[in-house]
């Protein structure tokens, strides 16, 4: 089972029906006991990442995730989920984030239209399972205002570019994040859902 973090980050369903599709099970939770008996954990996001932080530390979820994660559990943040596993935001002022890993998130260039809503194309850099039947110039579909300034570039399994390059995938070990959002990116985002599930066994 997979638990879907529900600390009020927006409509979820059509993750929840999305990992269904796949033939995986999920729950929307916010019951600590039941992340922890979960196999895999999902943070989604839409919004302000301020609000975000705040949620997961009101609900005393920061702490499980952290120590989830810790215990090599598999962790999927979508959006501003993935953004949310790295240290620090500049949205709107400048906050911490989970810290699981090291990096920065920023505003996206102004050169192009902000916020950026659309289908772009990955352009991958390393092998990782999550890109599974995921060809090179495959389609996802972006919703953000904001994306990673500085990462790891060991961990950036694909890239999009828009003003710049855009970290598309990141994964370090259990860890992984993608900017877009897989559950309305079509056939191509069932196979990135299902990639994940394929981490948890």
């Amino acid at each position: 089972m997979i638990a879907i973090i529900d600390y009020g980050a927006g409509n979820i369903k059509s993750l929840q029906f999305g990992l269904t599709k796949v033939g995986l099970d999920s729950r929307l939770t916010a019951d600590p006991d039941i992340i922890r008996q979960s196999d895999g954990i999902i943070l989604p996001g839409v919004g302000a990442f301020r609000g975000a932080i705040n949620a997961l530390h009101d609900l005393g979820l920061a702490n499980v995730l952290q120590k989830e994660a810790a215990n090599k559990k598999p962790l999927l943040g979508i959006c501003l989920g993935m953004q949310l596993l790295y240290e620090t935001s500049y949205e709107d002022g400048e906050w911490d984030g989970l810290g699981l890993l090291r990096g920065e998130a920023g505003r996206i260039n102004d050169s192009v239209k902000v916020p950026h809503m659309g289908w772009n194309t990955l352009n991958h850099h390393k092998n990782s399972l999550l890109l599974n039947g995921i060809p090179e110039d495959t389609y996802v579909y972006f919703v953000h205002s904001y994306a990673l300034k500085t990462y790891n570039p060991d961990e950036l399994i694909s890239s999009a570019s828009y003003g710049g390059e855009v970290p598309a995938i990141v994964q370090k070990d259990n860890l992984a994040g993608m900017q877009f959002h897989p559950e309305k990116s079509g056939a191509a985002g069932l196979q990135l859902l299902k990639n994940f599930g394929a981490m948890l066994s």
